[in-house]
């Protein structure tokens, strides 16, 4: 279970979840497209993301990509510590 002390990373050639302990994370954004026109502005609307939430430190991401026999997808996941909200 993922309890906020560790990041993913996704990054090896085994296709198993490798979680690392010296990177925290609290929240996690996906930004996804299957269309060529929303491929090509994927990092524009991750940059955007960021410069409107600096409140967000990101502290990984990964890129995938997955096909079938008539679409592409590229997923950008976006991992980031947020301070906790005063109650």
């Amino acid at each position: 279970m993922l309890d906020g002390d560790m990041s993913a990373n996704f990054g090896n050639s085994s296709g198993q979840l490798v979680l690392r302990r010296d990177v925290k994370f609290n929240g996690v954004k996906v930004f996804s497209a299957t269309m060529v026109a929303d491929r090509e502005q994927l990092g524009e609307k991750v940059t955007n993301w960021m410069a409107n939430n600096q409140q967000a430190k990101v502290t990984d991401f990964q890129i995938t990509q997955s096909s079938d026999e008539a679409f592409h997808c590229i997923a950008i996941t976006v991992f980031y510590y947020e301070e906790p909200r005063a109650r």
